[in-house]
Formats: C-alpha cells, sequence, structure tokens
C-alpha cells in the first residue's frame, strides 16, 4: 500500500491514519486496530530487527506503552523495504489476483530478496499448530545464503557456525547449546537466553556511603522493563528475594539503565543469580520454526528454511530475467525498425507526403520497407529532431547495447551457474548495504543453564531446599504449632515464649506440636485427611513463615493435614500405622517413606466419604491402642500376624467396628510401661496405663478406658505419654501445658483436679509436644 502511495524513503512522511483507510478500502477489510497493530510493530525498533518502515511519532516503547492514535503518527518505507522487498514488484516477478471484491489486483507474494521471515523473526498461532521464529542478523543470514548456493551440500556444522544463533533487536545474551542446535536442525527448541547485567559501586545520596548495585542494560527479548521491575518489587517484598534496597530505572536516550541497589551487607554476585534464577532477567525463547511452504504449513530445519528461500529467490530471477529480456527484445525490434526508417530516409518522406492519411502511410512503410505494425509505428511517431546526424548515431548506439543486454539476459536464462553468480552477486550488495553488527552476545554453557533451571523450576527439588537451609541460622529450632504455622525461631526467642514448659490456664500462644534443632535437618512427613503424603519443605519458612499448606506440593492444596511425622534415622522394625474413620488400620513399612521426592504421594487407599484421620509410628513388640468416642480402648500387638504389613493400594482391614454414631478418636503406639491421657468434652482428663488394658483381636469391642457423662459428652482425645508437654485446649480458646514427667503410680488418675478445669467450658484437643 505505501508502495503505492509513492511513500518511498526519500519522500516526506504519510499519516498513519490514510495508509490503514487505503489498507481496509483495498485489500483488508476488517478492522482498523489490527491493521494499525500490524503497522506499529513493522516501524519499531525493539520488535524488528530489521523494521520495514520507518516512523514519525510515538510508536510505543519497551516499557509496552501504547502507541499514540493513527491519526497522529506519520511513516513511509524504509531504505531495506523499499528496495529489497518491493524493489522488482513491477518486473513480473509474483503473481497477482484479484482483491476481495475485484476491484484492484493484489500480489499473492512479494518478491523479497531477503528472508524476512527469519531475519525479522514471527509469532503466529492457529488451530492446532504455532510458530515462533526469532530473529537473526542479516549479515550472518546471506553469508549462510551464499555458502548453500555455493556448497549445496554444506555440512550442519559449518552452517550452524554461519548462523550460530537469533539476533534480537533489544540485544542480551543467548546461551549456545542443544537448544539452538535442535531449533536449527529439526524445527523446534528451547533457547536459553538473558539480559545484560553487571555490578558496580552508586552514590545513593549526597552525605551517603556508596553501595554496590546490579546494573541491567539490556532485557531479554519481549520482556516489558516496567513490567520486569513491577514483578521483581513483588518478589522483594514478599521477601523471596533478599538484599535489595531499591529500584531505579535511570534510562534516557542514551540506552537501558535499571540500578538494582543492594543492602550494605548482601552479596552482589548472589543477588545477581537471584534475579537470573527467579526473574525473567533469565528465560527461554520456545522456537518452533513453522512456516507455508506451497500452502501447507510444515516445520522446518534451518537449512531448509533457507533453501526454501533460495528456491523461491531463483523463481523471482528467472521470472524478472524473463520480463527483462522481453522488453530489451521488444524494444530492439522497435530501434531496428527506425534504423531501417533512417537508411532510406527521403523515401520513408516521399511515402508519408504521398499518403492521404496515416493509415495508408502505415501500410506504404510496411510494404516497401519490410516493417511490422509496431516498427511502422514507431516511425510515424518519430520526432523531427531525430532527423539530425547526431540523433541517427543513438538509435544504432542504442540497437548496439540492447544486443549486448540480450545476450547477457540469454546467458543467464540458459547457463544456471551465471544465474547463480548473479543472486551472489545481489546478496553482497544487499549485506554490504543493510547488514549491522551482531547485538545480541553469544555465550557458552547453554545446556548446563538449562539443567540447572530445570531443577531450580521444580519448587520442591533437593537443590532449593538445601539452598534454604543454608541460609538458616545454625542454632535455630523449627517450631510447628497447634494452629497450623512453621516458622524457625532462635533459642532466644523460643526461651521467651515458654512453649516447652508448662502453663497454667490462660491465653496461651497456640500450643507447639512440634520444637525440632534444624541443625539435625528433620525429615517431616505431612498426612492429610486424602490419604496423601508429602515431604514438609520446612527449610523455606526461614524467610517465609506461614502455615502448613504453604510448604505442601500444590497438588495437595484443599487438603487438611491430619498428622505430621518426623522420619527416624533407623527404619528397622519401624512402621506407619494409619487409622481411617471407618475404623480401618494398615501397616506400611517405614522405609517406602524414607525415599519420598517432594511430589504428593497416594497411601492408602479410601471409599467415597471415608478420610484418614490418625497416624502413627509403630515399632515391632509394641503395642497399639484404638480409642473411639464412646471411650472404647482396644489394645493389639504390632506383629505380622494381627496388623500386617500392606501394600500403599490396600484399605487395611477393620480393627474398630463403629457403633451407630461412633466414631473413632485417636491411636497411640505404646509399650506396656507406658502411660496414655485421655480426655472427654465435659473436662475428665485421665492418666492410664498401657498394661491395664487387656489386649484383643481385631473386631474387638474393647474395653471402657474412660466414661463420658450425658448424651452429649463424648471421648475426644487419646494420646500416649511419651511426649514432654501435654497442652490442653478448651472451647473458649484458652489452653495449658501439662508436664507429662514423674508419673504418681496409679493404674488410673485422673488429674483433672490438678489442672483445674471448669466442666463446662469443655476440652476440644490434646496436643503433645514432640522435642
Amino acid at each position: 500500500m505505501l508502495h503505492e502511495l509513492g511513500l518511498t524513503p526519500d519522500r516526506p512522511y504519510r499519516k498513519c491514519a490514510r495508509v490503514v483507510g487505503d489498507v481496509l478500502g483495498k485489500y483488508h477489510p476488517h478492522g482498523d486496530q489490527a491493521v494499525y497493530d500490524a503497522l506499529v510493530r513493522l516501524v519499531q525498533t525493539f520488535a524488528s530487527r530489521n523494521p520495514l518502515l520507518d516512523g514519525h511519532g510515538n510508536f510505543g516503547s519497551v516499557d509496552d506503552d501504547p502507541p499514540a492514535a493513527m491519526r497522529y503518527t506519520e511513516t513511509r518505507l524504509a531504505p531495506i523495504a523499499n528496495e529489497a522487498m518491493l524493489d522488482e514488484i513491477g518486473d513480473d516477478t509474483v503473481d497477482f489476483a484479484p482483491n476481495f471484491d475485484g476491484s484492484q489486483q493484489e500480489p499473492t507474494v512479494l518478491p523479497a530478496q531477503l528472508p524476512f521471515l527469519i531475519l525479522n523473526g514471527c509469532t503466529g498461532i492457529a488451530v492446532g499448530m504455532a510458530t515462533n521464529i526469532p530473529p537473526h542478523n542479516l549479515g550472518e543470514v546471506v553469508d549462510a545464503l551464499i555458502a548453500l548456493v555455493r556448497k549445496p551440500d554444506l555440512s550442519d556444522e559449518k552452517l550452524l557456525e554461519l548462523v550460530p544463533g537469533p539476533d534480537f533487536p533489544t540485544g542480551g545474551e543467548v546461551l549456545i547449546g542443544s537448544g539452538v542446535r535442535d531449533t536449527y536442525l529439526y524445527g523446534r527448541g528451547s533457547i536459553p537466553m538473558r539480559g545484560v547485567a553487571h555490578i558496580e559501586e552508586v552514590q545513593p545520596g549526597k552525605g551517603r556511603h556508596k553501595r554496590g548495585a546490579v546494573v541491567i542494560t539490556e532485557l531479554p527479548y519481549q520482556l516489558s522493563k516496567a513490567g520486569w521491575i513491577e514483578k521483581l518489587a513483588e518478589q522483594v517484598n514478599e521477601g523471596k528475594i533478599n538484599g535489595i534496597a531499591d529500584i531505579r530505572d535511570e534510562s534516557d536516550r542514551e540506552g537501558m539503565r535499571v540500578v538494582v541497589e543492594l543492602r550494605r551487607d548482601a552479596n552482589p554476585e548472589k543477588v545477581l543469580a537471584d534475579l537470573q534464577r527467579r526473574t525473567a532477567l533469565q528465560s527461554n525463547y520456545g522456537a518452533i520454526l513453522l512456516a507455508l511452504v506451497n500452502g501447507k504449513p510444515i516445520q522446518l530445519g534451518l537449512r531448509q528454511l533457507l533453501q526454501e528461500f533460495l528456491d523461491y529467490r531463483e523463481l523471482t530471477l528467472i521470472r524478472r530475467t524473463r520480463h527483462a529480456l522481453k522488453r530489451a527484445e521488444d524494444r530492439l525490434e522497435v530501434v531496428e525498425g527506425l534504423i531501417t526508417a533512417l537508411n532510406s530516409l527521403q523515401q520513408v518522406i516521399a511515402m508519408i507526403t504521398a499518403a492521404p492519411d496515416a493509415s495508408s502511410a502505415k501500410a506504404s512503410l510496411q510494404v516497401h520497407l519490410d516493417l511490422n505494425e509496431r516498427q511502422a509505428d514507431a516511425v510515424l511517431a518519430m520526432p523531427l529532431r531525430r532527423l539530425t546526424g547526431l540523433e541517427q548515431e543513438s538509435p544504432r548506439k542504442e540497437a548496439d547495447d540492447l544486443r549486448q543486454e540480450r545476450a547477457r539476459l540469454r546467458h543467464l536464462l540458459d547457463e544456471r551457474p551465471a544465474l547463480l553468480d548473479a543472486m551472489v552477486a545481489e546478496f553482497k550488495a544487499l549485506r554490504k548495504r543493510f547488514a549491522t553488527p551482531r547485538r545480541t552476545r553469544l555465550v557458552e554453557g547453554g545446556d548446563e543453564l538449562m539443567a540447572e533451571r530445570s531443577i531450580a523450576q521444580r519448587p520442591n527439588t533437593e537443590l532449593l531446599r538445601k539452598r534454604a537451609f543454608e541460609g538458616l541460622p545454625s542454632d535455630g529450632r523449627l517450631v510447628i504449632q497447634a494452629d497450623g504455622q512453621v516458622k524457625v525461631v532462635g533459642p532466644q526467642l523460643l526461651g521467651r515464649l515458654h512453649l516447652d514448659e508448662p502453663a497454667p490456664l490462660g491465653d496461651n500462644p497456640s500450643p507447639a506440636r512440634l520444637i525440632l534443632p534444624i541443625s539435625s535437618r528433620p525429615a517431616l512427613l505431612a498426612f492429610t485427611d486424602a490419604g496423601r503424603v508429602a515431604l514438609l519443605r520446612w527449610e523455606f519458612a526461614g524467610q517465609n513463615p506461614g502455615t502448613l499448606e504453604k510448604f505442601l506440593p500444590e497438588g495437595m492444596s484443599g487438603e487438611r493435614v491430619v498428622e505430621l511425622l518426623p522420619v527416624p534415622k533407623e527404619a528397622k522394625g519401624k512402621s506407619v500405622g494409619l487409622l481411617s474413620s471407618d475404623g480401618r488400620f494398615k501397616r506400611l513399612p517405614l522405609g517406602e517413606f524414607q525415599d519420598l521426592s517432594g511430589r504428593a504421594t497416594s497411601v492408602l487407599k479410601l471409599k467415597e466419604g471415608v478420610s484418614l484421620k490418625h497416624v502413627v509410628l509403630c515399632q515391632e513388640g509394641e503395642d497399639v491402642v484404638v480409642g473411639s468416642s464412646l471411650g472404647r480402648l482396644l489394645r493389639m500387638q504390632v506383629e505380622e500376624g494381627c496388623l500386617p504389613l500392606m501394600g500403599r493400594n490396600a484399605q487395611g482391614p477393620v480393627l474398630l467396628r463403629l457403633l451407630p454414631g461412633e466414631q473413632v478418636v485417636g491411636v497411640a503406639a505404646v509399650s506396656p510401661k507406658d502411660y496414655l491421657w485421655l480426655a472427654n468434652y465435659s473436662g475428665i482428663i485421665k492418666r492410664l496405663a498401657a498394661e491395664n488394658i487387656r489386649r484383643c483381636k481385631r473386631g474387638h469391642c474393647g474395653q471402657i478406658g474412660l466414661s463420658t457423662r450425658g448424651k452429649n459428652d463424648q471421648m475426644i482425645g487419646l494420646e500416649a505419654d511419651k511426649y514432654a508437654i501435654m497442652s490442653i485446649e478448651i472451647s473458649d480458646g484458652r489452653s495449658l501445658r501439662v508436664k507429662q514427667s514423674n508419673p504418681r503410680g496409679e493404674e488410673i488418675e485422673e488429674i483433672d483436679r490438678d489442672i483445674n478445669i471448669d466442666k463446662s467450658e469443655g476440652v476440644v484437643r490434646l496436643v503433645p509436644l514432640i522435642t
């Protein structure tokens, strides 16, 4: 359209609204905004490596600022588009077809002299397929084209040396590796790219000490600078990236400059590594070299892509040469007629003056001088000044030149090597005219980076957990409270909270379930009511404490954690017991849990409406005691005959046959010398010796261990007396902590009178503390 309007580089700019209007009226009646968006992208120097249009006005920025309206901006053809894309459009090089209403003819393709598809790149999506071609350097692509012309069987290694990687208009770095190689050999690959940054000292302000800073001068292709800064600020505020004091955008006309000012105690290299690992400063370009070949979408490698263009370019050169040959022959025919007339000038004058009209003169010339119709018309149209002596020599010289041109053009058509030499000469001229130095730097090590990023992108990998653990204080303590809060605190703060000491009834902090030294790096298994288990990634709580769900895999969202189980170092003779809400109980070997990955794993097959209620660590030779809401207790020995080891997909045998309205309350693993804590809702709390509960088999009724009072009363807790502190929570939110050591020795001992719980308040939970 711009070619038709005559908007060449040497002509004044024209309003974009005029261009868009003509495009809509003649070629593309589908909406002005789509046309203007395409026009804007062809102008933007940060979107196209070789912009095809020259713009005047606001066409957007790398900050994702929108362009001005089309009525304000102006445009014209860029030199490369005028010379390397549209220069041959009038030489019968391409086919023309009617436009949408048949009022105009439009080219089916443009006679491009360079492969702009890979020079500027292309992004598109359709039904079931997509293309994402990165931009490349013009000089490198032309060198590869010339090499393929000279040596069609050029090796892949040599071709990749000529085109080593993409060349993005925004610069940056591309890491060379298998991603680039796969893209160029097979047409699809992931190309690692990153921005350019360096470390320097900056002066924050007058009278302030200099600080280290990470300065970003180039961003990866298609990354919005303002959007990247905003997301970085969010990560800094959320504590995901540490050591950053301030972020400033100091970009100007001279170029990009984003200053990330660091804290005085921060390590600049570590912060830069975090920026590359956690932000889009380092990302992957998913390249798909998909193009239309004879109307069909085909995924092509670099060699096939360049060869398709060479075939097309050879075809356009042949058509251009044939067109030029026809014009030369037509002109030579006319010039030879003029020469014939000049050789018999007096006879021609006599025939013309004797003829009564022009048609008679034309017929007389054709008969007497043996001229065809076109030559006769040219003689009649010859002005009188051509009769001068100097002008008479001009047709003879022109005829000689035309004969030489005809011979040259016929040689090009008859000899393919000569045609290819002409193609190479044109490529070299275009390279000299439009090639620019590479902007994107190439860095070795792409494969190592891809492997590292593949590990870093998994939020539950050992690498991230190891890095988080290394940042924790060696004397810290992991604290997990009954309300699900996970945090890492120092011994001084833990001492002030007194979570591991007895406390009278009052508004105490939420009781602690676990207090463990992080120096031993304990492994904790989190079991959910859906029968699944995963490793708790508590190492991340040092910088960002939160609830249990925050440190579990995303696939476990919406599930309730019913038990946290520290994994012992020694697995011999140990197993994990799972008690479901329908009274079924099964054991799994502890070894199956010691090599778990960070992903959620199903360990119990549950029926609809059934959930996992309790988990206990069992030891060969100990007993398992199960309690119900009616106060019933069943004691069974941990051995294969009574409680067999089973697989992950098993439901487990029925251990406790529940009566109507009865529910399972808890399970504990005890030795005969151990005690149990029992509590009901009405406030009765007992310590019961395990040896006073008779052993039984699966499905037995067991014995009553704690009586209930009233219709609405029920047993609500059963815990083993193996831990340092037992916390008791009551219905109004208050709690107390009782030391469990130094048993009195009674067989059955009511201790609620010692802890002064009002029966009307109601006990809701027992929380043993594991240390």
